[in-house]
Protein backbone atom coordinates (compact mmCIF):
# COMPACT_ATOMS: atom_id res chain seq x y z
CA UNK A 1 0.00 0.00 0.00
CA UNK A 2 0.86 3.38 -1.26
CA UNK A 3 1.87 6.23 1.65
CA UNK A 4 1.67 9.66 1.27
CA UNK A 5 2.68 12.26 4.02
CA UNK A 6 2.86 15.78 3.56
CA UNK A 7 5.04 18.47 5.43
CA UNK A 8 6.21 22.12 5.67
CA UNK A 9 2.87 23.60 6.19
CA UNK A 10 2.44 26.61 8.33
CA UNK A 11 1.68 30.12 9.06
CA UNK A 12 2.89 32.76 6.55
CA UNK A 13 2.57 36.52 6.42
CA UNK A 14 1.21 37.07 3.01
CA UNK A 15 4.16 37.72 0.10
CA UNK A 16 6.09 34.93 1.91
CA UNK A 17 7.67 31.48 0.84
CA UNK A 18 6.69 27.66 1.66
CA UNK A 19 8.13 24.42 0.16
CA UNK A 20 5.84 21.57 1.12
CA UNK A 21 7.28 18.20 0.48
CA UNK A 22 5.26 14.73 0.56
CA UNK A 23 7.62 11.49 1.11
CA UNK A 24 6.20 8.22 -0.68
CA UNK A 25 6.48 4.68 0.99
CA UNK A 26 5.12 1.50 -0.21
CA UNK A 27 4.91 1.24 -3.92
CA UNK A 28 7.21 2.14 -7.08
CA UNK A 29 7.71 6.15 -6.38
CA UNK A 30 9.30 7.15 -9.94
CA UNK A 31 6.53 5.30 -11.92
CA UNK A 32 3.83 7.50 -10.72
CA UNK A 33 2.43 10.59 -11.84
CA UNK A 34 1.90 13.20 -8.81
CA UNK A 35 0.04 15.80 -7.79
CA UNK A 36 -0.56 19.03 -5.69
CA UNK A 37 -4.42 19.71 -5.09
CA UNK A 38 -5.86 22.23 -2.18
CA UNK A 39 -9.16 22.58 -0.54
CA UNK A 40 -10.40 26.10 1.08
CA UNK A 41 -13.01 26.30 3.61
CA UNK A 42 -16.06 25.44 2.32
CA UNK A 43 -14.74 24.99 -1.40
CA UNK A 44 -14.15 21.97 -3.55
CA UNK A 45 -10.75 20.25 -3.33
CA UNK A 46 -8.97 21.52 -6.60
CA UNK A 47 -5.74 20.99 -8.86
CA UNK A 48 -2.63 23.11 -8.30
CA UNK A 49 -0.20 21.09 -10.18
CA UNK A 50 1.10 17.94 -11.27
CA UNK A 51 4.18 16.56 -12.85
CA UNK A 52 5.11 13.53 -14.65
CA UNK A 53 7.02 10.28 -13.46
CA UNK A 54 10.09 11.64 -15.19
CA UNK A 55 9.63 15.40 -13.95
CA UNK A 56 9.87 16.30 -17.98
CA UNK A 57 6.57 17.74 -17.90
CA UNK A 58 4.43 19.32 -15.55
CA UNK A 59 0.94 21.35 -15.33
CA UNK A 60 0.05 24.25 -13.14
CA UNK A 61 -3.52 25.56 -12.64
CA UNK A 62 -3.80 29.62 -14.01
CA UNK A 63 -4.18 30.72 -9.91
CA UNK A 64 -0.85 29.89 -8.95
CA UNK A 65 1.23 29.46 -12.19
CA UNK A 66 4.51 31.85 -11.84
CA UNK A 67 4.34 31.10 -8.28
CA UNK A 68 3.81 28.05 -7.51
CA UNK A 69 6.46 24.73 -8.88
CA UNK A 70 6.23 21.38 -8.65
CA UNK A 71 9.59 19.14 -8.38
CA UNK A 72 10.21 15.85 -7.96
CA UNK A 73 13.15 13.84 -6.76
CA UNK A 74 12.75 9.79 -7.40
CA UNK A 75 15.67 8.98 -5.75
CA UNK A 76 14.29 10.22 -2.33
CA UNK A 77 10.87 9.42 -3.32
CA UNK A 78 9.47 13.19 -2.67
CA UNK A 79 7.72 15.45 -4.62
CA UNK A 80 7.96 19.16 -4.24
CA UNK A 81 6.09 22.58 -3.80
CA UNK A 82 7.59 25.31 -3.80
CA UNK A 83 4.96 28.22 -3.27
CA UNK A 84 6.04 31.69 -3.40
CA UNK A 85 4.39 35.14 -3.54
CA UNK A 86 1.36 33.74 -1.10
CA UNK A 87 -1.80 35.45 -0.68
CA UNK A 88 -4.34 34.81 1.66
CA UNK A 89 -6.13 33.35 -0.80
CA UNK A 90 -4.01 30.49 -1.18
CA UNK A 91 -5.18 29.81 2.47
CA UNK A 92 -5.92 25.95 2.34
CA UNK A 93 -5.14 22.31 3.43
CA UNK A 94 -2.49 20.93 0.89
CA UNK A 95 -2.96 17.11 -0.21
CA UNK A 96 -0.31 15.20 -2.15
CA UNK A 97 -1.89 12.30 -4.89
CA UNK A 98 -0.63 9.52 -7.01
CA UNK A 99 -1.42 7.97 -10.08
CA UNK A 100 -0.45 4.90 -10.73
CA UNK A 101 -1.06 4.67 -13.97
CA UNK A 102 2.09 7.10 -14.28
CA UNK A 103 0.32 8.87 -17.96
CA UNK A 104 0.68 12.25 -18.10
CA UNK A 105 -0.02 15.17 -15.52
CA UNK A 106 -4.03 14.46 -15.07
CA UNK A 107 -5.55 17.29 -13.41
CA UNK A 108 -8.78 15.63 -11.83
CA UNK A 109 -9.53 14.13 -8.59
CA UNK A 110 -10.39 10.76 -10.04
CA UNK A 111 -7.44 9.81 -11.80
CA UNK A 112 -5.60 9.83 -8.25
CA UNK A 113 -5.12 6.32 -6.51
CA UNK A 114 -3.28 7.54 -3.68
CA UNK A 115 -3.86 11.01 -1.52
CA UNK A 116 -1.69 11.79 1.51
CA UNK A 117 -4.11 13.71 4.83
CA UNK A 118 -2.88 16.80 4.11
CA UNK A 119 -1.05 19.70 5.35
CA UNK A 120 -2.27 23.33 6.04
CA UNK A 121 -1.06 26.17 4.66
CA UNK A 122 -2.55 29.91 6.56
CA UNK A 123 -1.61 32.79 4.71
CA UNK A 124 -2.71 35.99 6.77
CA UNK A 125 -2.91 39.73 5.33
Amino acid sequence: QVQLVESGGGLVQAGGSLRLSCAASGGTFSSYSMAWFRRAPGKEREFVSAISRTARTTHTSASVRGRFTISRDNARNTVYLQMNSLNPEDTATYYCAADRNGLGVPTRVVEYDYWGQGTQVTVSS
